[in-house]
């Protein structure tokens, strides 16, 4: 499976671990592998309203298959807290709908490593169904409406962001960038996308957000 673009994003908190002779700092980190650039747009904008000491150290090879991004997730394990993985699912199954016959698919692919996510209690996996997109939704309308693409999601998103496009432009524009644009609605996107549940491998079709467990973690 092949993805234009990912990134590792290292968010760093500090703690005061206390003993009986000495407090010291604990460094709390915090690792995100992303595979767009709207993830990365919108991650940055969240540090940088929300004050969040997050250090970026965005990568952009030319391919990064599930596979890469998974062992490249087990490198950052040991130095990391959690290790978050963004997903776009869109994109898994519009290359299993692609691929060769008798080849084993993205899809078979991302199940096996689903399993394997969920023996190492210090990653969390996060799928949005089909993209980004449909957590910017959830903070104006409560559906669990399902969308084969962004193509799909792009005519009732723009009901509430009339000239949102997936450009740094739009995302960073003044005087209201896209995180101040949907922040008021926070709570509500939370409510709306938990409701929803998690990501099932029974059930591929169903609209998910999964962006939440982020905010939940971090506590905003």
């Amino acid at each position: 499976m092949v993805f234009q673009i990912w990134a590792i994003i290292t968010l760093i908190l500090k703690t005061m671990r206390k003993s009986k002779n000495i407090s010291q700092p604990k460094r709390l980190v915090y690792s995100f592998v992303i595979e767009g650039k709207c993830e990365l747009w919108y991650l940055q904008l969240l540090k940088q309203h929300e004050n969040l000491n997050i250090n970026f150290e965005p990568k952009l090879p030319k391919k990064k298959t599930l596979i890469e991004q998974f062992n490249l997730i087990k490198t950052l394990v040991p130095e990391s807290e959690k290790v978050f993985w963004v997903i776009d699912f869109d994109a898994i199954m519009k290359e299993t709908r692609e691929a060769k016959r008798g080849e084993k698919t993205p899809l078979q692919k991302l199940k096996e490593l689903c399993l394997r996510c969920k023996s190492n209690k210090k990653i969390i996996m996060i799928i949005n169904n089909p993209c980004l997109e449909y957590w910017f939704l959830l903070h104006f309308e409560r559906t669990s409406t399902s969308y084969d693409s962004y193509e799909q999601l792009k005519k009732p998103l723009q009901k509430h962001l009339r000239d949102y496009e997936k450009t740094e432009k739009y995302y960073k524009k003044s005087p209201l960038n896209i995180y101040q644009q949907l922040k008021p609605n926070l709570s509500i996107a939370r409510t709306n996308a938990e409701s929803l549940g998690e990501f099932s491998l029974d059930h591929v079709q169903a609209g998910i957000a999964e962006m939440y467990k982020i905010f939940k973690f971090l506590d905003l």
